[in-house]
């Protein structure tokens, strides 16, 4: 299982993906899942946070999974080389995963071999548990959730954009965070150049700055 979890820069995707794409020698089919940002329309970080993905130069199909019945959204996963989960509401994304069943199909395909990226709340929902996200994001985005409970990919919970460089996530918002979460769940705080990388069961967090270090390549949107 190969698990990459961003705060927010893209800088360590090019070197996570090299062993697929040594592999395909070709652009990569990635799936960008876009659930967290439904409440966000139009919004420069959901534009800007697409761009930085459609820069490393591969292939990506938007993937709106509430949108989807369960084998329908089996059959776009066994069609990709990887999977983004990109940023927005923690409790949106999470609501989305649950309702639609794609938290299962998701979890099976990444241990499976599928890799498996996410970014700010792609990256918190892939930990044990969103609760430590209550402060940055609002539980109300995700009405239908009986439970915060995340993939289980990793063991901890990434407290994303942790330098406190972002407007909506000063540092007292962080401290208050970490001083409220921190003795009830196993958290790693990132800031936005840092990423957690999971492989062989291995965490370790990684350089990850805000320029992506993959070769040009042909893109194109589906």
């Amino acid at each position: 299982m190969r698990v990459l979890l961003l705060s927010r820069g893209v800088g360590a995707v090019a070197h996570f993906l090299s062993p697929a794409t040594a592999i395909t020698r070709r652009p990569l089919r990635i799936g960008y899942l876009d659930d967290a940002q439904a409440g966000y329309a139009g919004a420069p970080f959901v534009r800007t946070e697409y761009a930085e993905a459609l820069d490393l130069g591969h292939t990506l199909v938007r993937i709106t999974v509430r949108d989807l019945p369960a084998p329908e959204i089996d059959r776009a996963l066994a069609e990709l080389d990887a999977v983004y989960v990109a940023s927005g509401s923690t409790f949106a994304l999470l609501e989305a995963l649950r309702t639609s069943g794609a938290d299962r199909i998701l979890v099976d395909r990444v241990r499976a071999g599928l890799p498996y990226i996410g970014s700010s709340a792609g990256s918190i929902v892939a930990g044990p548990d969103i609760t430590p996200a209550s402060l940055m994001d609002d539980p109300a985005d995700g009405p239908a959730l009986t439970s915060f409970t995340g993939l289980r990919l990793v063991d901890h919970t990434v407290i994303p954009h942790a330098d406190g460089k972002l407007p909506p996530y000063p540092p007292e918002l962080i401290a208050r965070t970490v001083d409220l979460y921190g003795g009830d769940y196993p958290l790693i705080p990132l800031r936005d150049d840092q990423a957690l990388l999971v492989t062989d069961g291995q965490e370790r967090v990684v350089d990850s700055g805000p320029v992506g270090l993959a070769p040009k390549a042909p893109t194109r949107e589906q």
